[in-house]
């Protein structure tokens, strides 16, 4: 049974100063939550095992609170032209949590940042003013959104209100097919490095120098360089 908490507001009740300006979290829980041991959280995906029943969108929505048009995560069908047959398949997209997010550096408050136990990027709504900097410095085109009930930037945060309890993603835990797999990069017995390892898995757009942790089994060099909206279905040459 999914855990139906509204996802934590990050950033602990210290200040961070930005252009001269100071800014506080409203939130105190998290007060110490840059001062832990260091992680590397990531996502596989395999393609071949997803079957495109969008459980792990429907999740994803209830954990986290999301409008049912607006999402934390999706799956665009996208086709595949091989040989002159044209397959399709499933295309599991969300926030790719970057080792080197574009959009931390340009956010003028500290609300968007990439936390240092486990690397994941998260938004702290009580920070957050609703600029959009993040939104149209971020080479993933949907992968953020502007929460319309609350002006403030959403993004998946690999549900850290579950992970920071031992737990699964959302999506992950619900995934029918066993798509998703997630884990600690840096642990070399964890099933993500041990997949990483084996299939030499792919991130998207490798060449925007973001280091995403959302790796990719099933995509050719030229598909995983394709630059892609969430909202939007490609076709690819095999």
């Amino acid at each position: 049974m999914l855990d139906r908490r509204r996802t934590l507001k990050l950033l602990a009740g210290g200040a961070i100063a930005t252009t001269g300006m100071m800014f506080v979290s409203a939130d105190p829980v998290i007060a110490d939550i840059r001062r832990q041991g260091k992680k590397r959280l990531a996502m596989v995906i395999d393609l071949g095992r997803c079957n495109g029943c969008k459980a792990c969108v429907v999740s994803c929505g209830v954990e986290n609170g999301n409008l049912p048009e607006e999402h934390r995560t999706q799956v665009p069908q996208h086709s595949v032209d091989l040989n002159g047959k044209q397959y399709v398949f499933n295309m599991p997209i969300l926030c790719n949590n970057c080792d080197k997010p574009s959009c931390v550096s340009v956010c003028p408050t500290g609300a968007t940042f990439k936390r240092e136990q486990d690397g994941i990027v998260v938004v702290d709504s009580q920070l957050c003013i609703g600029c959009n900097y993040c939104i149209q410095a971020c080479p993933y085109d949907g992968v953020r959104f502007t929460h319309s009930a609350t002006g403030t930037v959403d993004k998946c945060n690999f549900c850290i209100q579950r992970t920071s309890r031992g737990l699964l993603p959302a999506c992950v835990e619900t995934c029918t097919g066993g798509a998703r797999v997630f884990g600690d990069i840096n642990d070399p017995e964890s099933e993500v490095s041990k997949l990483i390892r084996q299939h030499r898995p792919l991130v998207l757009q490798a060449g925007k120098q973001t280091s995403p942790n959302v790796f990719y089994i099933g995509l050719t060099q030229d598909e995983s360089n394709t630059a892609y909206s969430i909202n939007s279905p490609q076709t690819w040459q095999r």
